[in-house]
This record gives structure tokens, sequence and C-alpha cells, in this order.
């Protein structure tokens, strides 16, 4: 990117918030409800990315990419959605640098938005139990695109709610996931060494940049 971007968008769970925590406790109170294992926080933490119905699907079926739906997937649906509903800002925590990292792009003049496959129901009161809810211009849910990230529809709808070309607009994430629709959309990615991607390296994601934290965002794009 070559010139400041008019809007950055962020990426909620594993670049702002670590919602591991809280994911796993609801993953694991829903397996205790069909007699099954826990999976654990460490195994969670691999399957969040892609929205919660994937996320159930993989607590049932043990598999990354299930190739169809398991049995009894709205059922457990349902029961993830009452548990995780009641504990979604029981645990998580801002990631360091963040709170003072979005403060500082405020005070810089930037325009910011949250853009995650989440619901809503989910997004508001997590952001808004973190105190940083109010800080965004916008924030977009899964439940309002057709197409979750990694399809670029959610960043071009965004894009377009600014009167924006995608070109002007920054992403920021951690995943895979980011960088697919970052890439699909025309958008630069910055993303955080942290979060939950699947390769080895936050290196290996093949974004424009790297930063330690949210935190150092501001200078790389004074720089």
């Amino acid at each position: 990117m070559t010139t400041a971007p008019a809007l950055i968008v962020f990426d909620l769970d594993g670049t702002l918030v670590d919602s591991a925590p809280d994911l796993a406790d609801a993953v694991d109170a829903l397996l205790a409800t069909l007699n099954r294992r826990a999976a654990g926080i460490a195994v969670v933490r691999r399957w969040i990315g892609n929205g919660v119905a994937m996320l159930v699907k993989r607590a049932l079926t043990g598999e990354m990419w299930p190739r169809q739906d398991p049995e009894g997937l709205q059922r457990a649906l349902a029961v993830f959605d009452r548990i995780y509903s009641e504990n979604v800002c029981r645990r998580s925590t801002l990631f360091e640098g963040v709170r003072e990292g979005l403060a500082g792009l405020r005070a810089e003049g930037y325009r910011t938005a949250c853009l995650t496959n989440k619901h809503s129901r989910y997004t508001v009161p997590l952001l808004q139990g973190l105190g940083i809810h109010a800080g965004f211009d916008y924030v977009g849910c899964g439940d309002q695109f057709t197409r979750h990230k990694p399809d670029p529809e959610p960043l071009l709808k965004t894009a377009e709610r600014f009167q924006l070309p995608t070109n002007r607009c920054l992403m920021v994430g951690d995943s895979e996931t980011d960088v697919q629709a970052a890439r699909a959309a025309g958008t630069a990615i910055v993303c955080v060494p942290y979060g939950y991607r699947t390769c080895d390296r936050a290196e290996d994601l093949g974004a424009d940049a790297v930063i330690a934290s949210i935190a150092d965002l501001s200078a790389y794009l004074r720089n």
C-alpha cells in the first residue's frame, strides 16, 4: 500500500480478542451433553475462524473440513448457542497492545471497522464487554452477509458501505482466512504473529507485512 488507508478493517477472533478460552469452554460443554470427551483449548484454537456452524461441525466430527453435515448438527448448534451466548465474555481478553493501538489510530483520524464471521449476537456483547465496541465506525458480523471470509463478500460490502475502492482499505488479521479474503477483495493485508492460523509461522501466511502487535500499526503506516 503506497498511500495511507482510508479504512482499517480488523478481524476479531485471534486478532483483537483471544476468544479461545470461552469458545473452548462452550465446545467442551456441548460435547459433555453428548457424553463425548472434551476437545480442549489447544484443539479448539485450530478450529476457530470459519464461523460457529463450522466450529460445531468440527467439534462433532473431529475433522477440520467435514465433507457433510454431521447427524444432529442443528440440535448441537442450538445447545452451543445457548451455552456460548451466556458465556461469550467470561474468559476472553484483548491481546496485548490492542486497546492502546486502536485508541492511537482513532486519535490519528483513521476510520476503523471490525469484520468477523462471528454472528452479531455474540460479537456485540463481546466487544462491549471488553470496552472497545464504541471505537469502531462499523462492526460487520457473519449474519449480515451471504458469504463469510475467506470469501471476499464481507470486505467488498464493507468497502462499499464507506464508498471506498478496496485498494484504499487495509485488512488486519491473523490467519489464512483473512489473507485469502483480502487477496480476493484486492485489499492490502497486515497480520499479527499470534492468533489462530494453521501454519507454523505468521510469515508463511503471505501477508504484506507482519507486525508484533496492534500497538505497532500506527508506526508501520507512518513508515
